[in-house]
């Protein structure tokens, strides 16, 4: 299993829908662009680019509440021997147990630390240093079930409880960023690590390299890695260059 956080880490994201690559635009399942309907085919070109951890998004079991595209996530797992990490819909123990059991190496959760505290407690517990929280931000409130509700608790809040859980990271979405190639608010970033005191891997937002050797100066400060979705997709560089920039 790859070892996060000794170095910053460019984490690719493959984001499923209906069981296809795809990417939205501001977290609107409406505004979805497909980019390859063979999953573990787009895990191994980015296996093959250098990928340690595969980012993974079940988008219809964020919003369902329950994993919708285990298969796909199978065939991505038989397709690559790098870690994943998998996401969408992980609100009870028995999915976060049938997730891993299905062959993830990590599983983030979001939603559940709002509507299930306790449930972040247990996963840390019996899957220690493999679990993630998921932070997603919308106008300085965390967006829940699929970006589709905005929560009244602050990312502060959800950051403690993700502390007193045990969760080994914070992977945090800006989501007026997300999908939109604008840059990343670098600042911001630290800001939040800083505030929530857990290790942070930014997301939303990344446009080109200048982003990723942005981020990568605030490693000290505790953003230790970076999604990649959209500007991989659309060609902005390659896997290759984005992982040499991490160390450039």
């Amino acid at each position: 299993m790859v070892r996060l956080f000794e170095k910053f880490t460019v984490i690719p994201s493959i984001d499923l829908k209906g069981g296809q690559v795809v990417r939205l635009l501001h977290g609107d399942m409406n505004r979805s662009t497909v980019y390859s309907a063979d999953p573990g085919d787009t895990a191994r070109c980015f296996e093959d680019g250098g990928a340690e951890l595969i980012h993974i998004v079940d988008l219809d079991g964020a919003i369902a509440g329950t994993p919708r595209n285990v298969a796909a996530v199978a065939q991505i797992r038989a397709a690559v021997k790098c870690a994943i990490d998998v996401s969408g819909g992980l609100r009870t123990i028995d999915a976060v147990r049938a997730t891993f059991g299905s062959g993830a190496d990590r599983v983030s959760i979001g939603s559940a630390a709002l509507l299930d505290p306790e449930l972040v407690r247990i996963a840390c517990a019996q899957f220690p240093g493999r679990v993630f929280g998921s932070l997603d931000i919308r106008d300085g409130r965390l967006a829940v079930k699929g970006w589709v509700e905005t929560s009244q608790l602050t990312v502060a809040d959800a950051a403690e409880r993700f502390r007193t859980g045990g969760v080994a990271a914070a992977i945090v979405t800006d989501i007026a960023r997300d999908g939109a190639q604008v840059g990343v608010d670098t600042a911001r970033m630290a800001e939040i690590a800083a505030a929530v005191r857990l290790p942070v891997i930014a997301s939303g937002g990344v446009a080109g390299l200048d982003d990723i050797r942005a981020l990568r100066t605030r490693f000290d400060a505790g953003v230790v890695g970076v999604v990649v979705g959209r500007a991989l997709y659309e060609g902005n560089f390659s896997l290759h260059e984005a992982l040499a920039a991490a160390i450039s």
